[in-house]
């Protein structure tokens, strides 16, 4: 069974659990807001991933990755001039399974995916739990500054979406990780990418901060 959801395409992943402010100032995006504040709550688009394109300009996204983050709106914060700023929270993955093009910002219809723990994730969370913690020390040894602290949950899907957001990797290894079938997959997937990163930040104890801390984490 299929939804039609309004759909902003993004260079960043949004992640089930996460909080993801925007600031929206496009013709076509401030409609898409005032939209949604003519329909009763709860209040949501799609966030999915361009994979060739930009955010921005006419016909800018040519390509999209094929899950999403549904993006329930929390808060908004209108200006004068029509732009919009507003607060959104993940809510559940999605599948793309056909675009339209017939308003001014996209449209598609989605099938929701379901957030499985998958087979035995006990073990590898615990894994991940402790290469996380390790990461963060890294980084604070590594010239970061105080990286703040974030309280770890037991619940593996929960667990698997948070490391995801809060760990710095270029935005393919992102939509990688949203794409996992479970939380099984995707710890895996993050006990080995923050091994990776704790080998790089063991050997490179001197980069710049700038090069971990990019600011585009937010925990709900």
């Amino acid at each position: 069974m299929t939804e039609r959801l309004a759909l902003f395409p993004l260079g960043t992943v949004l992640f089930p659990g996460l909080a993801l402010p925007l600031h929206l100032f496009e013709d076509r995006y401030r409609l898409l807001v005032r939209d949604l504040l003519e329909r009763p709550e709860p209040r949501r688009f799609g966030v999915v991933g361009i994979e060739l394109g930009h955010e921005v300009g006419d016909g800018a996204a040519h390509r999209l990755a094929a899950i999403g983050c549904v993006a329930e709106l929390r808060e908004v914060t209108p200006h004068p001039d029509g732009r919009f700023d507003i607060v959104t929270t993940g809510t559940g993955r999605f599948r793309l399974k056909r675009l339209d093009r017939s308003r001014p910002y996209l449209q598609g219809e989605v099938e929701f995916l379901p957030d499985a723990p998958g087979l035995d994730p006990a073990p590898v969370a615990r894994r991940v739990r402790w290469l996380f913690r390790r990461y963060r020390d890294r980084l604070v040894d590594a010239g970061a500054g105080v990286v703040d602290d974030i309280d770890l949950p037991d619940d593996p899907v929960r667990l698997s979406y948070l490391v995801a957001a809060a760990v710095v990797l270029d935005g393919h290894e992102k939509q990688r990780l949203l794409e996992c079938e479970d939380a099984a997959h995707r710890l895996a997937a993050e006990r080995d990418l923050l091994a990776r990163e704790n080998r790089i930040l063991e050997l490179l104890p001197m980069i710049p901060a700038g090069q971990f801390l990019d600011g585009s984490f937010n925990a709900n």
